[in-house]
């Protein structure tokens, strides 16, 4: 969730990530759950889905076939148009990048078999795989990679031009994608994966409207079906680089109905993967599926404008901070799954800092008091929470700050995403999933024109120096770590943000799909098997 060259205001580019892709970002971590329309989709797709059970199981016959209904269908197939939310690990269905990312979360290649810095660290030369060719017969070559870069800088729609800021050009030679960095950053290998720059056909981008609904990509798979919004149809791509690893021959991405049935679709049939909500677990394991816990990036947090009263009243924020009882966050939406963060990013990880681990603890006293140092009395502040569909978080944060005397009204507004990209909004909601790149994740929250930053233009003090130590730094360097930590500390300062809690990405499957690897974030599907029977 989110560099052009010369970045537009953020309401006519970010906008374009649309209330629909933002709101499946955030509800596959368990964030947001959108019953009403859940409830509406369910009428609409069931009948659907039945059908399409049917024609996976007999076009599949003999093959290794994926039906995997999600509750995050993409609502854009062009990648520079959907962003790097939750979407993008469908789009890798169909899209390779640069780079990806293993297990221990470390860039390794991916259409680029090897790179290497000059001795500044300003520049970085990709060195393609030879042969490579998109599912249309176009070249991969830098070409393609400079065409992608670049589109993703400067299309009016692009979700992605604030993750690129550090990019000054990319000159293509041949195979090798030279990429002219604005300062030093190391963070590149880890930026240019999957979440970032999932590369298009140069040919098929031509046209970004047609491309939307018709991808064309150098992924593991090509799609020969699309209904906008319901159902992709994909066979496995003979030409991927590492297809002697892809061992699904068919696949059915599917719009998950109503999450009630979801997990009695599964047990049918009718799918054999899903993503689910803590709140299915149970069920899942009970039904005799496969329910595996997939590392992230999750955190959810409560957004707010200080450009905008009161939040311009460092106390009420302050007050705001020491209001929330993250614990309860915890114990009411994640059923044992999740955790409390105050930061974007959980206990253990290499950005996480343990410094800031217990700031603004939960004190509804203090939080009084600071409203009445402020000149507000219990009842002045009246606030609308606006969120993009109906969400039990909504209603913590609302019982939470009444206990402190702040009124606060819930305002589902589904064209949320407008607005709060332009910053228009006083007070929302938001959950991130993360970034491969730490500070890309960091400078999403924090910097003055990161998306999830509710207050652009506004950073916290120090931030920008902090940031770019952490770009200057070697992934190898023993200094990484204290550094980046460092950095983290520093956006946590900022204003416009309060952590509330973690939640694991949850999928449950047939016991016929062998297990995934466990890469954060990320669905792999290399080395993956389906065996006959659900």
């Amino acid at each position: 969730m989110s560099g052009r060259l010369t970045p537009p205001s953020p309401a006519t580019a970010l906008r374009a990530v649309g209330s629909a892709t933002a709101l499946r970002g955030l509800r596959r971590s368990g964030r947001l759950r959108a019953a009403a329309l859940g409830t509406a989709l369910a009428s609409v797709l069931v009948p659907a889905l039945s059908a399409c059970g049917g024609e996976a199981a007999s076009a599949g016959g003999g093959t290794a076939a994926l039906k995997w209904t999600s509750s995050y269908f993409p609502t854009h197939w062009d990648p520079v148009v959907g962003g790097s939310g939750a979407q993008f690990r469908e789009l890798s269905l169909v899209y390779a990048s640069l780079t990806r990312t293993d297990e221990t979360g470390k860039a390794v290649p991916d259409l680029a078999k090897s790179w290497e810095y000059n001795a500044k660290g300003d520049v970085i030369t990709f060195h393609l795989r030879p042969g490579l060719k998109f599912s249309d017969g176009t070249p991969v070559d830098a070409a393609a990679v400079k065409a992608a870069i670049e589109r993703a800088q400067k299309q009016k729609n692009s979700a992605l031009f604030g993750d690129l800021t550090s990019i000054k050009s990319v000159e293509a030679n041949g195979l090798d994608a030279v990429v002219r960095l604005t300062q030093v950053d190391y963070q590149i290998p880890q930026l240019l994966g999957e979440r970032v720059l999932q590369i298009a056909s140069p040919k098929a981008a031509a046209s970004p409207e047609k491309l939307d609904q018709k991808p064309v990509g150098a992924g593991p798979f090509i799609v020969t079906q699309l209904v906008p919004g319901t159902k992709a149809v994909l066979k496995k791509n003979p030409d991927y680089w590492d297809a002697k690893n892809i061992h699904i021959d068919n696949v059915e991405l599917t719009s998950a109905p109503d999450a009630s049935t979801v997990v009695s679709g599964l047990q049918t049939g009718v799918y054999n993967f899903a993503d689910i909500e803590p709140s299915q677990a149970d069920a899942a394991k009970k039904a005799g599926l496969d329910v595996f816990v997939q590392p992230g990036f999750n955190a959810s947090n409560i957004s707010l404008n200080v450009n905008k009263a009161p939040f311009d009243n460092d106390k009420v924020v302050d007050a705001v901070r020491y209001a929330i009882n993250r614990q309860e966050f915890v114990d009411k939406l994640t059923f044992g799954y999740g955790s409390v963060t105050n930061q974007p990013f959980p206990k253990g990880y290499v950005a996480f800092d343990p410094q800031s681990a217990n700031a603004y603890a939960y004190d509804p006293a203090k939080s009084r008091k600071l409203l009445g140092e402020a000149g507000y009395k219990a009842g002045d502040i009246k606030l609308s929470l606006v969120i993009p569909a109906e969400d039990p978080q909504a209603e913590i944060v609302q019982a939470q700050l009444a206990k402190v005397g702040i009124k606060v009204t819930i305002k589902v507004d589904k064209n949320w995403a407008t607005p709060f990209f332009a910053k228009n909004l006083t007070f929302s909601l938001y959950g991130t999933t993360g970034r491969d790149s730490a500070a890309q994740t960091l400078t999403a929250h924090f910097g003055p024109n990161g998306p999830l930053n509710l207050s652009t233009p506004y950073e916290p003090a120090g931030f920008e120096a902090a940031i770019a130590k952490v770009r200057q730094t070697p992934l190898d360097s023993p200094d990484y770590t204290k550094v980046l930590q460092a950095a983290t500390r520093a956006g946590l300062k900022s204003k416009a943000l309060v952590f509330t809690y973690s939640s694991p990405n949850l999928i449950a499957k047939s016991k016929s799909i062998s297990d995934l690897p466990k890469n954060p974030a990320h669905i792999d599907w290399t080395g993956v098997t389906i065996s006959g029977g659900n």
